[in-house]
């Protein structure tokens, strides 16, 4: 009878959460670790692990980062270190494109949005890391997590030059991506 009884209580425990731990190098240098929204964009968290575990992101660069608003990474087709990283930005994996899974939750420090284009409906792998609040966001991008810990290694990603942010030289890098659950 006890270990039906800790069997129920386990089963009506909360879900795992998914999320993700990102090996960053470069001025950057450690783990971030976020907690991704299932509940609310399950479409995109389906597609950010999917790639992690398919080892996609591995050699990704930040191509784009915006000091005091986001560091952008992402780009699994064109912006792997070692390639032509003039690119970088303009890619996304070989999936088709996500419908926006729009949401009331706000883009504070450290909320993880999807990029896309100005087709709502355009994220596929890109996302960006909030270094401030950006109530601009809020509803016309999809959120898909928040940094738990590492913020201080997000705070460190090498800055990028001019109002698009384009980073120059040697950007930082995901050396990897692991899921956690």
């Amino acid at each position: 009878m006890r270990k039906l009884a800790l069997l129920l209580a386990l089963a009506a425990g909360p879900a795992a959460a998914t999320g993700i731990e990102i090996d960053v190098a470069g001025e950057a240098d450690g783990t971030i670790a976020i907690d991704l929204f299932e509940d609310v964009a399950p479409n995109h968290v389906d597609r950010i692990t999917s790639l992690a575990r398919e080892g996609a992101y591995d050699e990704v660069v930040f191509h784009r980062v915006i000091e005091g608003f986001m560091a952008q990474t992402g780009d699994v087709s064109n912006g792997k270190l070692g390639s032509d990283l003039s690119r970088a930005g303009t890619g996304g994996s070989d999936r088709p494109d996500l419908e926006a899974e729009f949401s009331d939750r706000p883009f504070e420090r450290g909320t993880i949005g999807m990029a896309r284009s100005s087709d709502p409906d355009s994220a596929n792998s890109q996302f960006f890391i909030m270094f401030a609040p950006a109530p601009h966001l809020n509803g016309g991008y999809t959120v898909v997590g928040e940094v738990t810990d590492g913020m201080d290694v997000v705070d460190a990603i090498k800055r990028g030059e001019g109002r698009n942010g384009a980073v120059t030289g040697r950007p930082d890098v995901i050396e990897a991506v692991r899921v956690t659950d």
